[in-house]
């Protein structure tokens, strides 16, 4: 099967192409049920090299991308879990947009490391795919960094996240079939906050608002996260608009 809510956010969030080339950054949801050669298929297609899971352990089966590694395509494992303590705890409280929007600032500071390796990985040559369980929360953030970095207009970024609401019920099935007993549950259901359910355009303009001010913007926050100097011009002259793919 295909990868659900798969893009390239230059395409619609930049489609003058004045900040970032299109082939260089993809986003999607995880595979359902797992990389087959339809995957694989659509990845060549769009010359991805690299898959960066941004998934906590938990949330992953050695059987996922086993079809795309197979033909010589990278997964970096950039694990930032939703289930520690601090998150676990912020999530609980959540009850609006914005709280989601905090809780994406919250979820990449607890996680600085995989931060730092999922831009380590961005910025490989050939096209990068980044995806978490939905491709909305972790994926949006990190998506947001890098475009924020390469100056994106805030209101495009904030459009290219809130795309994800149109594949929204397919990626639910997708879960809710992967992880039947938890999804399934109708006390479980209840119990997952409202905005985690949605891909509101508040969130993300609360995220890079709360990014700026606490910060000083995504390059600042990114090398607090311990991503060099280096990486984030190698990552910008691999997406420029000149660019061309080697």
């Amino acid at each position: 099967m295909s990868l659900v809510n798969f893009r390239d956010p230059a395409v619609l969030a930049d489609p003058g192409g004045r900040w970032i080339r299109p082939g260089a950054l993809y986003r999607s949801a995880q595979p359902f049920p797992a990389a087959d050669e339809a995957t694989v298929d659509q990845l060549r297609a769009a010359d991805v090299r690299t898959v960066v899971d941004l998934r906590s352990s938990a949330e992953c089966d050695p059987a996922d991308w086993a079809a795309v590694e197979a033909t010589g395509v990278t997964v970096v494992a950039a694990r930032v879990d939703p289930a520690s303590d601090t998150v676990a705890a912020a999530m609980r409280t959540m009850t609006g947009a914005a709280d989601l929007g905090a809780f994406y600032l919250l979820m990449a500071e607890q996680a600085p490391g995989a931060v730092a390796v999922a831009v380590e990985a961005a910025a490989r040559p050939g096209g990068v795919l980044l995806h978490c369980a939905a491709g909305k929360d972790r994926t949006g953030l990190l998506t947001a960094l890098l475009l924020d970095v390469l100056g994106v207009p805030a209101e495009e970024i904030i459009a290219d996240y809130a795309r994800t609401t149109d594949a929204l019920p397919q990626i639910f099935a997708g879960l809710a079939e992967r992880h039947r007993t938890a999804l399934n549950d109708t006390a479980a259901r209840r119990s997952v906050p409202a905005p985690l359910l949605a891909a509101p355009a508040e969130a993300m303009a609360t995220f890079l608002d709360l990014v700026r001010t606490r910060h000083g913007g995504s390059a600042a926050f990114l090398a607090a996260c311990g991503v060099t100097a280096a990486t984030l011009d190698a990552f910008r002259a691999k997406t420029a608009p000149e660019a061309v793919a080697c």
